[in-house]
């Protein structure tokens, strides 16, 4: 065989010579794994058991020469590519059907200046080895609530978390950028250095370019914090609720709050005759002093007769952790999300009715509480979205089996389309489900943001080269967007 089957950068079938293909993987520092290696099952697989994508070509780069000898060739032989961080985007944007995967996951490292309260970032690296390293030094940059969430889509989607009310969303935590042009050029991006691409990259996602540093300002958190789970029968979940947003609506930036509506997952936390029985539940993260703490979360403790209580104070890392086993690698993933800038009485009625329709043990819908610091960065100052919304909903479908795919996506849809009329239209980028139509994504974005990342989009990647993500598309590729029709 002299040549292998490929997909060219529109996505049209093509070849590629083998004879290309081996002095491509000569020059890497990585290895190139090829579909039918006895390993790439294993290479190819994400987060999310949904997506079904087979790469042609993986390029596990080993460091910045790498991407560019990747980038290099796949235009060259004008190949669709796809970039992969931590692989855990439900819509599983790091792969393309046939082409070549940038596989950044061996670009691990984490470097912290505790004096400069500053850490350096390479794009492989999980929230889980940042926060092993900040966390000696009392450290953390602001991120998500799971642990082997990828740094790299998180912050250029936005990103938030337990301590985000307090700080704001990664994005905002991000202090300069190191990028790999579509042209295989480094370009470096903050407020003093191609500042408006640094603007894009907060919230754009991968449109871009490839990032292989991220430059993050430490803030003071940890090592301990006091927090855990409340758990309360759904029957409850209208008393529980309303109690959600009042205490939240007083509570202090320095308190991360989620509500959840669910089967009760079979966590070691968790008394085992729990397990599977309908519940709604708090999760909470108390980053501050812990006296304060306590009397802050004083109130919650004292509410109702709860089926469990494990807040308690706990080391930071095991708070980032704790809600792991909820998100295992592998399950069918299907999201969709609605922001909320308050919760009426008749959400909270939509919501317990769509919880008793969960047909699968490890779905569930989950309000996040916003606001604070992140609703301080004015709504332009960065691509992100959402900073005038208090809440976001998450409804989050997770199954087993691919028969169950249906029923399951089913049940996301309906659930979303009953709480909308009390949504602000927009979406977090970062939640968004591969089939999403390109009017949901301006939605995500809001006129004047799409219009100006649009234009970046021109200045940077002309050619669309970087599309496999939710792409904002070129001028010449682009067409009108009516905003009302959406997925």
């Amino acid at each position: 065989m002299n040549s292998m089957a490929i997909t060219q950068l529109d996505g049209s079938p093509g070849t590629l010579a083998i004879s290309d293909i081996d002095e491509f993987a000569k020059r890497l520092r990585g290895r190139l794994v090829r579909r039918g290696d006895a390993d790439y099952a294993g290479v190819r697989a994400v987060w999310n058991g949904m997506i079904e994508k087979q790469p042609a070509l993986i390029a596990r780069v080993q460091g910045v020469a790498d991407v560019i000898e990747t980038i290099c060739f796949a235009r060259k032989h004008d190949l669709l590519i796809s970039v992969r961080g931590g692989g855990h985007n439900v819509a599983g944007t790091a792969l393309c059907d046939g082409g070549l995967t940038i596989d950044l996951s061996q670009m691990k490292a984490v470097l912290v200046n505790a004096d400069a309260r500053e850490a350096v970032v390479q794009p492989g690296a999980t929230w889980g080895d940042v926060d092993r390293e900040t966390q000696l030094y009392g450290l953390a940059v602001p991120s998500g609530i799971i642990s082997n969430t990828g740094v790299p889509g998180l912050t250029l989607g936005g990103g938030f978390g337990w301590l985000s009310r307090k700080y704001g969303y990664t994005c905002d935590n991000l202090l300069e950028a190191e990028l790999i042009t579509a042209e295989g050029q480094v370009v470096r991006a903050s407020a003093k250095e191609n500042a408006d691409l640094f603007w894009g990259l907060r919230g754009g996602g991968g449109n871009f370019g490839v990032v292989t540093a991220f430059r993050f300002r430490l803030q003071p958190a940890g090592p301990q914090v006091m927090g855990g789970m409340i758990l309360y029968p759904l029957d409850k979940a209208a008393e529980v609720l309303e109690f959600f947003r009042e205490f939240t609506a007083s509570a202090p930036e320095e308190l991360g709050a989620l509500a959840v509506l669910r089967p009760a997952p079979p966590a070691p936390f968790l008394p085992k005759e729990l397990h599977g029985k309908p519940v709604v539940a708090i999760v909470v993260c108390y980053h501050g002093d812990p006296v304060e703490g306590a009397r802050v979360l004083k109130p919650l403790k004292e509410f109702g007769r709860p089926l469990a209580d494990v807040i308690g104070p706990k080391p930071f890392t095991a708070m980032q952790t704790m809600l792991d086993g909820g998100q295992l690698a592998g399950r069918q993933y299907y999201w969709k999300s609605e922001y909320l800038r308050e919760i009426r009485d008749d959400a909270i009625d939509t919501l317990i009715a769509q919880a008793r329709q969960l047909g699968s043990p490890h779905s569930a819908i989950l309000v996040f509480q916003l606001g604070g610091a992140i609703s301080r960065v004015g709504a332009t100052e960065t691509a992100a979205s959402g900073r005038d919304a208090r809440y976001i909903v998450n409804i989050a479908g997770a199954w087993e089996n691919k028969s169950d795919t249906g029923r399951e996506v089913k049940w996301v849809r309906d659930t979303w389309a009953a709480l909308r009329p009390f949504g602000t239209g927009a979406v977090y980028v970062n939640f968004m489900a591969d089939d999403e139509r390109p009017e949901r994504l301006h939605a995500a974005y809001g006129t004047a943001i799409y219009q100006r990342l649009a234009a970046l989009k021109d200045r940077y990647d002309p050619d669309n080269f970087f599309r496999t993500n939710q792409n904002i598309r070129p001028a010449q590729e682009r067409r009108p967007v009516e905003v009302a029709a959406v997925n």
